[in-house]
């Protein structure tokens, strides 16, 4: 869902740091070939997600749902010299296309890119966090939540995408909420009564949370 008229998402878009051919690429291929091309993450979000790794300087990245690697991509590229990116999916079907584009990137060394159930792998991720991107099935966002948020570093931040789902979070009095749009409301309360962290929901484009660990 586009919270912004499309001329002013279009003039945000052209006042912010452009989009490089790798992307394009990442994006045409996406819509292209790939089921849901629209869980791909896009410029501006992706933009955000490395200007965040930027101010925050982390070590480790934890992202939970690759996808097709835009935003892993994004993220990487903010990375310092010694910091590297673990990013999982369970798609086994687009590892290849997503292996090529890391490689294109030239980011490959700093991505750490597993397949496989994510509730499985991160309880055997034997380090700490300083930043986790949960972007994959809805159903698990508070089980991914409650997995990670006692492996942050402290003022690490853990980020949640797709919270506004399509603006659904919002209903007339009466109307049935759907169970995907239960699950989201769940995980936004949870987070937003979590002594342990301090949080802001940012509508970029479907919702961003971000939760810092105190």
């Amino acid at each position: 869902m586009d919270f912004l008229l499309p001329k002013l998402l279009a003039y945000c878009e052209d006042h912010s740091s452009g989009e490089d051919e790798l992307l394009r690429h990442i994006s045409r291929e996406t819509h292209a070939k790939v089921l849901m091309p629209r869980m791909l993450s896009g410029h501006l979000q992706g933009k955000t997600l490395e200007m965040l790794v930027k101010m925050l300087n982390p070590q480790v990245i934890l992202e939970i749902g690759t996808f097709t690697g835009y935003s892993g991509i994004c993220m990487a590229r903010g990375l310092g010299e010694n910091g590297r990116l673990i990013t999982l999916d369970i798609n086994e079907e687009l590892e290849d296309m997503v292996r090529e584009f890391f490689e294109t990137s030239g980011l490959a060394s700093k991505i750490d890119y597993r397949i496989g159930n994510a509730m499985d792998i991160i309880p055997k991720i034997d380090e700490k966090f300083d930043m986790v991107f949960i972007d994959a099935d809805k159903a698990n966002y508070i089980n991914y939540y409650n997995l990670v948020v006692e492996k942050m570093n402290q003022g690490g931040i853990i980020l949640a995408d797709n919270v506004l789902w399509s603006g659904k979070v919002i209903s007339e009095e009466g109307e049935k909420i759907d169970k995907d749009t239960q699950i989201i409301l769940d995980y936004n309360k949870m987070v937003q009564n979590d002594p342990r962290v301090e949080n802001v929901l940012l509508p970029i484009r479907d919702g961003l949370m971000l939760a810092r660990k105190l």
